[in-house]
């Protein structure tokens, strides 16, 4: 074969590999069109039905923001919950109850020309837009510890930004995760340990001040709160969330408690009529069951 064919061949495959890579393209974009319009079809129905709920149903129709808060706050632990078990089908419906929540405080929020649910999309579009500038922007990062700093730094320039940072903190979160995230929001700009392995010292130090304080009511719930947060901040600085960390430890225990009141009760015993030493036998069968 002469070198032109060879180059007219080499071509001819270049030319039909790029046919190929378009074909797979063009098949791409189809596929993503058509979930994209499943996606739509799916949120407008939602939207509809919930416009004939607040017209026809009597229950949705007395609903307001602060009847649904307590409701949302239940559907939030729900979801918590079904993603500790990762269960995916029971997680889709939960997130499923809590897209409900945010279509209905906008649906009420419409109603009393507030704001709408497109509001709602448009505001958060633009949030994420001015906070990834390193992806809808010019600017480089070099990894995600870039992207927080980043965040933060973004979030304090915004209007109606936090000019506290640690006002972004709600109040009224649960005290675990308040401290991990409070000291997560500090070390975003820097106020962290040189070496994780520094914060040791401090849970030892905390650890000694509480027992010389365990003895006096008016320090002990204090210092025992300080030896928390230092413990908090050493799961953060080994990449553990205390809450999840701390609800798993919670589950193991009421199994293996669930374990030992079944096989005291298959006796014929309360846990009352059995001694400490035998309930510490059965609670080790049930370390052992789940080894």
């Amino acid at each position: 074969m002469s070198t032109e064919q060879k180059s007219t061949e080499q071509k001819n495959i270049e030319k039909m590999n790029r046919k190929d890579v378009r074909k797979d393209v063009s098949k791409e974009n189809i596929s993503r069109e058509v979930g994209r319009e499943k996606e739509i079809k799916a949120f407008v129905r939602l939207l509809d039905i919930m416009d004939e709920l607040r017209e026809k149903c009597p229950w949705d129709r007395e609903q307001t923001f602060e009847s649904l808060r307590s409701l949302t706050i239940e559907e939030t632990y729900e979801l918590s919950e079904s993603l500790l078990e990762m269960d995916n089908l029971k997680i889709s419906k939960e997130l499923g109850d809590i897209l409900l929540h945010i279509v209905f405080y906008s649906k009420i929020a419409s109603e009393k020309r507030l704001f709408d649910i497109s509001d709602v999309m448009n505001r958060l579009c633009d949030k994420l837009v001015y906070r990834h500038p390193h992806v809808f922007g010019e600017v480089s990062v070099n990894g995600s510890k870039d992207v927080i700093e980043n965040w933060e730094a973004l979030k304090s320039t915004e209007k109606d930004g936090n000019k506290s940072l640690l006002s972004g903190v709600p109040s009224s979160m649960p005290s675990l995760i308040k401290a991990y995230r409070m000291q997560d929001k500090a070390r975003a700009v820097g106020f962290d340990w040189d070496k994780r392995e520094q914060v040791w010292d401090k849970v030892k130090e905390e650890i000694a001040e509480f027992e010389q304080e365990s003895e006096r009511s008016g320090m002990k719930e204090e210092e025992f709160g300080d030896l928390l947060f230092s413990l908090v901040n050493a799961a953060r600085l080994y990449d553990i969330n205390p809450d999840t960390a701390l609800e798993l430890t919670n589950r193991k225990f009421i199994r293996r408690f669930n374990f030992l009141e079944k096989q005291v009760a298959a006796r014929g015993f309360s846990l009352k009529d059995i001694s400490l030493e035998e309930m510490d036998r059965i609670w080790n069968q049930a370390k052992e069951r789940e080894k």
